[in-house]
Parts: structure tokens; C-alpha cells; sequence
């Protein structure tokens, strides 16, 4: 039978009680061996009910996960780690270097800037005094044309259905069915909510200049026939 969604007092305090998710559904650490399929498999276990290696929170975890595979893991075999892989793979080294509990060390990078030296000898010559301007001019040129940091957020969202006769998946397969340059999507778990009905938390990771909330939202909600509101759970600056 259809059951109008109006449950405004459920849904409230249903958004209060699950709105610390990183909190509720924070795992206990489990550390992952990716080098055999027994613990790709196990990651790829975990990572049905998490976005992260640790929860919904990037950490260093990911980045050390992610150094200790040399390749892409087989996509029909790991879905979930495929998933994840792709995801981590969006951000430079720097960036992984620089999350919680990383192993690696942004001073790690070597590029030609070690080489330079930007104070030259303690001789007064002349010459030896315009290469090292010459240095420091090259340097600053250098410096001032790599690019800043990627300004990213990572979102969770709760998507609900008109009534009990919607199933979720087909939400699910809807919502990661949107595609956009600087979106990627992250693991989505089905929750129960009342009399029969379920919704789908799902998680994704943006580049703020390029993918807003609102786009977001606007995009879900356009398929009208099976989502009935969508609500932000979560919203953590990476």
C-alpha cells in the first residue's frame, strides 16, 4: 500500500541520532595485507559497509594501502577496491602524504629544486654573483608555476524513497549512474527507516571548484519517480 512519506518529527530525530556517521559507523582499525587476494578480499569486505579504510574519515591508512599496491586491483574480482583505488588515486602524493598516520613524508619528493643552490659560494666574483641570481630567478619561476592544493570535501548523503514500494537499489544504481568531473563516488549502505521503508546513505568525494552540494542534490533529486527527499548526513573538508 502506499505510505506517504511524512514522518517530519521520525525523520528529525532519525537525522540527529545518525548525524555524527563518522562516529556510528566508525570501524574498529583493521590493517589489510593487499599484496594476495585473501586480504584484498578482506578490504573488499570492508569497504561494503565503508567508504575508507578506517570509516568514512580519509587517513593515512589509505595513503599506506594505496602505496603497497603496485596496480589497480581486477575491478570484477574487488569491486569495492577498485572503487576505493580510483578514488585515492584522484589525489597527488603530496596530498596522501600529508593525511593522518601516512608513512610517507611530503619531503619525500624529489624534484630539481634540491639541486639548487640558491646562495652560491662565498666568493665575491662577479660572475660566480650573477649565477646565483640567475638561480634564484629560475627557482622563483619554477615555484610560482606549480599549482596550489586541490580544495576537496567528502559528503555523505541520505536518499529516501517515496514509500516501501521503491527498492533502494534501483536508487542506488540512479545516484552513482551521475557522473561528473571531480566526483567520485564512495561505498552506499541501504538503512532501515519505518513501517517497511529504507533509505541509502552514500558517500562521495568532490572538488569544491568543480561540484557543489546543490548540483548535487539537484541531480538526485530529478529522479523524481523514486527519490522523495535527499538529506547531507556529513560534510568534511579532505
Amino acid at each position: 500500500a502506499f505510505l506517504p512519506y511524512h514522518f517530519q518529527i521520525l525523520n528529525f530525530s532519525l537525522n540527529v541520532v545518525g548525524s555524527p556517521l563518522c562516529s556510528c559507523l566508525q570501524p574498529p582499525s583493521m590493517s589489510f595485507d593487499l599484496k594476495n587476494d585473501a586480504g584484498l578480499k578482506a578490504f573488499n569486505d570492508a569497504l561494503a559497509t565503508q567508504a575508507f579504510a578506517t570509516g568514512f574519515v580519509l587517513s593515512g591508512e589509505d595513503s599506506n594501502l594505496f602505496e603497497s599496491l603496485k596496480a589497480a586491483p581486477d575491478a570484477k574480482k574487488f569491486a569495492n577496491v577498485a572503487r576505493w583505488y580510483k578514488n585515492i588515486a584522484s589525489y597527488d602524493k603530496k596530498e596522501r602524504s600529508e593525511w593522518p598516520g601516512a608513512t610517507t613524508s611530503a619531503a619525500a619528493e624529489k624534484d630539481d629544486d634540491e639541486d639548487i643552490d640558491l646562495f652560491g659560494s662565498d666568493s665575491e666574483d662577479e660572475e660566480k654573483a650573477k649565477q646565483t641570481a640567475e638561480r634564484l630567478r629560475e627557482y622563483a619561476a619554477k615555484k610560482a608555476k606549480k599549482p596550489g592544493p586541490i580544495a576537496k570535501s567528502n559528503i555523505i548523503f541520505d536518499v529516501k524513497p517515496w514509500d516501501d514500494t521503491i527498492d533502494v537499489k534501483d536508487i542506488e544504481t540512479a545516484v552513482r549512474g551521475i557522473e561528473m568531473d571531480g566526483l567520485v563516488w564512495g561505498a552506499g549502505k541501504i538503512m532501515p527507516v519505518a513501517f517497511g521503508i529504507n533509505k541509502l546513505q552514500i558517500c562521495c568525494v568532490v572538488e569544491d571548484d568543480k561540484v557543489s552540494t546543490d548540483v548535487l542534490e539537484e541531480n538526485i533529486t530529478g529522479f523524481e519517480d523514486l527519490v522523495q527527499s535527499v538529506d547531507v548526513v556529513a560534510f568534511n573538508k579532505v
